[in-house]
């Protein structure tokens, strides 16, 4: 599986490595030689490169290449800080083997250059950037030039992915052994252009040792625990999902959950729904069942069946008011069923400033280890779930946010955006990396909350569920390409599915 290193778990393999009798400067040597490859097909005719090259390591990778580009006919020139090369640690060694021009950052003039590399910062930048390397980095931004980050764009944090003080868009960042998440989450992810990993000879045994817990979501994670009918499955055997309507005014949204776990491979999907949605239930669907429920006592009615085994609940519902009461008495009901279940939408609204009370409902329900409920939030709803619950604090990086959740609630979280997350209480995450801006259209969520619902229905455990449904959905995004509406989203996830399971012969 594609897994993630945080700068610590890098530092953690390097460390190991070193311990095995690789030397940091053969790893520098092996990182630079990676960076000089990769610049090659990047360089303009004139062949005249610049690198900027900090007083670390990342300097270090940056000096290695600019002597094998050298050596290779590049006219390349070096540009530090102040113009002095490191003197210290193992870049200040490698340093000693550059004989090439070293120019001062204020002094480089960017439009001599076919190229730049930006060696100065790396994934473990823990300050600001400011002063008279930001400044360098702004007239690189705005001079058109083509740019390969080493590691990561200098200024990226790379845990978290977030901008510290100013970093220049890379056309590419080569990096080295693994991903950072930096690499995959917001801003990082499309600050660093097309990246490339590249293989400096660190032992993929040392994983066993740093064992890092955040991956990239592929299907991989999941693929097989994805639920697949056998020759005499039966509907409810493929798992029935209920999801919960509102009214008529409110009612497209849990439609479309609805023909979303139905396109899922649910076998059966039923709307709870008030009387006066019935009729626009009915007209846009033939397989979908319906029953009536005005309030909370009939949906407790409707819980009697133990069949419906998957609940989706929050999708088109009141938020504020006697509304938003109502629809935490739906949550609470939908909890002590003990159902697979998915919280979107109005019922996370609902708990702006309620988040414990909806985590103490969590915590005494007694869901299996693996089959806890799965929450939904995009920014929003994670701000107002997040609000005034005991033990949270904020933290730069959307993992370890999405982490801290997913743990004081005690269930699954779905952190939706152009860079989800998907974490579990457990601590597991997955960074999904195949979505579109165009699935930024209203009703996609809806139908992301239907799709989860249907693949616990059908026996997933709810993290590899949520993870699963999350590509499923982003790929079916993909493959309808621009201006998609979340109308056209249900068939196409269904698309995805056939060629992912039935299409290989399962």
């Amino acid at each position: 599986m594609d897994r993630l290193l945080t700068p610590q778990e890098m530092n953690h393999a390097d460390r190991l490595m070193v311990d095995s009798g690789l030397s940091v400067l053969t790893l520098m040597e092996r990182a630079g030689r990676a960076v000089a490859d990769r610049a090659m097909p990047l360089c303009g005719p004139s062949r005249r490169i610049i690198i900027l090259c900090g007083p670390g390591n990342n300097g270090g990778d940056g000096l290695v290449a600019a002597r094998v580009l050298a050596g290779r006919g590049f006219r390349v020139e070096v540009a530090t800080l102040d113009g002095n090369l490191p003197d210290r640690g193992d870049a200040g060694i490698v340093a000693r083997s550059w004989a090439g021009s070293v120019l001062a950052f204020a002094a480089v003039e960017f439009g001599h250059y076919d190229l730049c590399i930006d060696a100065v910062f790396g994934a473990g930048l823990t300050r600001e950037v400011s002063g008279g390397i930001a400044d360098c980095l702004k007239r690189l931004s705005s001079s058109g030039l083509p740019i390969l980050a080493v590691d990561v764009p200098s200024g990226i944090d790379g845990e978290s992915g977030q901008v510290r003080g100013f970093a220049s868009p890379a056309t590419q960042t080569v990096t080295f052994f693994r991903q950072k998440p930096a690499h995959l989450l917001q801003p990082g992810r499309q600050l660093c252009g097309e990246i490339f990993v590249a293989d400096i000879g660190i032992d993929p045994a040392c994983l066993a040792v740093i064992q890092p817990q955040t991956l990239i979501n592929t299907p991989a994670l999941w693929r097989d625990l994805a639920p697949v009918p056998s020759v005499s499955s039966h509907k409810y055997q493929r798992g029935s999902v209920l999801v919960l309507s509102n009214r008529l005014e409110y009612s497209g949204a849990a439609r479309l959950s609805a023909k979303a776990a139905l396109r899922g491979g649910a076998g059966l999907v039923t709307l709870a729904t008030p009387v006066d949605a019935m009729a626009a239930h009915a007209a846009s669907s033939d397989a979908i069942m319906l029953r009536c429920c005005e309030n909370p006592a009939e949906f407790v009615a409707l819980l009697a069946d133990p069949r419906r085994n998957a609940l989706v609940i929050g999708p088109g519902l009141g938020v504020e008011g006697e509304e938003a009461d109502l629809t935490r008495a739906y949550v609470r009901a939908g909890i002590e069923a003990k159902r697979a279940l998915v919280l979107d939408a109005s019922a996370l609204t609902a708990f702006g400033g309620r988040g414990s009370a909806l985590a103490e409902w969590l915590a005494g329900s007694g869901y299996k280890s693996g089959f806890e409920p799965v929450v939904t939030p995009h920014e929003g709803e994670f701000a107002h779930l997040s609000r005034d619950l005991a033990g949270y604090q904020h933290h730069p990086s959307k993992c370890v946010r999405a982490r801290l959740l997913a743990r004081l609630l005690g269930c699954v979280l779905v952190y939706k955006g152009a860079d989800t997350v998907i974490a579990s209480p457990d601590g597991r995450a997955a960074i999904n990396a195949n979505g579109t801006a165009w699935l930024s259209t209203a009703g996609s969520g809806d139908v992301l909350s239907g799709l989860v619902a249907a693949l616990c229905a059908g026996g997933m455990p709810s993290y590899e569920a949520a993870c699963m449904a999350v590509w499923c959905h982003a790929e079916a995004g993909q493959n309808e390409g621009a201006y998609l509406t979340a109308d056209d989203l249900p068939v196409a996830i269904g698309r995805v599915l056939r060629d992912l399971l039935v299409g290989d012969g399962l």
